[in-house]
This record gives C-alpha cells, structure tokens and sequence, in this order.
C-alpha cells in the first residue's frame, strides 16, 4: 500500500432537486469550499486544490433526467465568496417572525401528519413529493442513488482512504441509508472518518420513520462505520427544521457506534437572486464554521499519515 493510497478524500452528496453538469457542479462547490478554508487555512486550502482530494457523488441526473443550467447560479455563487459572513438583514430575515412561525408549523406537522398539506409551502411539497419517491424506491431509483455513493466508499475504503463524507439535505438521508447499507447488509469495511452534514431533514420524525433500519433493534439499527458526526444547521431552515441531530441519535454514541455527535448552528448568507437562500448548499460550503470542521479534519488526518510506521516503503 503506497503513501498516496491514503490520501485523504472528500466525499460530496447534494440535495434534492436538479443540479449542473457534473463536472460544472463539482467545480463551483469546491470553489466556494476552497474559498472559505482560505480564510482560515490557507495551506489547507493549497493543498486540497492541487490534490485528487474532493469527489462529487452525482446522483440528479438519474433521478431528474435533465441538469440545471449553471449560468443562473454563477453570480449568486461569486457574491458568497466575496463576503465574509451575514449581514445584519441576513440575521433579521432568517429569525423574522414569520420565518419563525413558519419552522413552528411544519414542527408541529412532523408529530401531527394530518397538518402537513395545510402549512407545507410549494417548495417543501415538491421536496416531499420527491423524498416520497426515493423513500418508495420506484424503478430503483433510490437504490441507484445509495449505489453512486456506496462504489465510492468501497474503492475509498480498499484504498485505505481517509474519508470526510458531505451530505447536504437529502444527500444526508441518501448517505445514513448508504452507511447502513455497507455496514449491515454487506458488512463492508468501507468507512467515512467524519459524516459533516448540513440542512439535514434527519431531525425529522417522518424521515426516521423510513430510514434503513428504522425497524430494527439495538445497534443493528444504526450504521456502524462512521467515526464522528458533525451537524451544521442554519438559523431560519426550513428543511432542517429540527437543528440537533445528537438527541435523535444519541444511542449510536451509547453503544459506542460513533464517538460523538455534534450539533453547530450557523447563519447561512446565500443570496439566490436576490433573496436570502439558508438552505443552500454553497452558502454551507463557504460558511467558517464548514471551513473549520474540514481543515481541522484535514490537518488532524495527514499528520496521522505522516507518523505512520512504514509510511514510505509499506
């Protein structure tokens, strides 16, 4: 096994809804990752961008069957890179009191199903129109998604790759139902050193009603094979309403399946033409606190690597 078979490896699932190009895609979301780890680390971020360190799982197209144009998000995307955090409207319009009632709502139509159709707004009904279409798996289609995920962690994991997965919103219930999946079913040894997820819906009582393992007991319920959790959540989401995930799955830190979960608010600044987006994916990425958690992560890996007996000649 050579040094550069343990390079570390960044793992990146999006959400719902139609992306870019992959290629395109894959550019502009470590654009803006790079952009906010240069604030803070700059060496890390050099070092990132000149290795074969970040994969895009690229699931929408199958599931979608067609892209998004990526000229429509490219001026929102450079306008988050040049700021350095929210502004006091951002603050404002993520806490106003409507969005507050709002979060309010859509929390009590997660323990009273019944209320759901009357506060959902039309975007969280075509989220949940498309959730219900992976949950159901119809024609494959959520199996297919899992599968792009999981080749990745299998050839991560033969390669002994360290490997930081991040899943935004629905990428992060694609990712828990994948982990299950490796640890349980196929009993892999692929693993993912650190899960950072963000926007999740996983605080959701309706999504862990239907993740994988939902209906079986002790640790068979939970995946084996993450080492820590780090949950980033924007104030004012209206995905990830419930902004704690540790409560919901404290027994994976129980029976010692995970080392911690940790939960960090933040304010996310995305402007998505001209209106403040918390829940977008390249507003998390920029965001310091995303920023923090990779360097940290990164640092702490390759100087593990590099005090590896037999680092060079294994």
């Amino acid at each position: 096994m050579t040094a550069m078979s343990r390079e570390p490896l960044i793992v990146y699932i999006a959400g719902l809804m139609p992306k870019p190009e992959a290629g395109r895609h894959r550019e502009q979301l470590l654009r803006c990752l790079l952009a906010g780890i240069a604030r803070l680390d700059p060496l890390v971020a050099t070092q990132i961008g000149e290795r074969d360190a970040f994969r895009l799982v690229s699931w929408n197209y199958d599931f979608y069957g067609r892209y998004r144009d990526i000229s429509l998000d490219l001026a929102d995307i450079q306008a988050v890179i040049d700021r350095d955090g929210a502004s006091e409207q951002d603050v404002l319009a993520a806490t106003s009191w409507k969005r507050r009632i709002a979060i309010w709502l859509l929390r009590m139509a997660d323990f009273l199903p019944f209320m759901l159709p009357g506060v959902a707004g039309e975007e969280t009904q075509v989220h949940l129109r498309d959730y219900f279409r992976y949950v159901t798996d119809r024609r494959g289609i959520g199996e297919t998604a899992r599968e792009k995920l999981k080749t990745v962690l299998r050839d991560a994991g033969q390669a002994q790759r360290p490997v930081l997965l991040l899943a935004h919103s629905m990428g992060s219930v694609i990712a828990y139902d994948a982990l299950w999946q490796l640890s349980r079913e196929e009993e892999s040894e692929a693993r993912v050193n650190l899960l950072l997820t963000s926007g999740s819906p996983l605080g959701q009582r309706i999504v862990q009603r239907h993740l994988l393992g939902a209906g079986e007991t002790g640790g068979d319920r939970y995946p084996d094979n993450i080492g820590a959790w780090i949950n980033i959540a924007a104030t004012g989401e209206l995905t990830a309403i419930d902004r704690t995930l540790r409560d919901d799955f404290a027994a994976m830190i129980n029976l010692g399946i995970v080392r911690d979960i940790g939960d960090i608010e933040v304010f996310n600044y995305y402007h998505m033409q001209g209106s403040l987006n918390v829940h977008a994916e390249y507003g998390y990425l920029v965001n310091a606190v995303t920023a923090r958690c990779v360097s940290d992560w990164w640092r702490a890996t390759t100087a593990a690597d590099s005090i590896r007996p037999g680092r060079d000649s294994a």
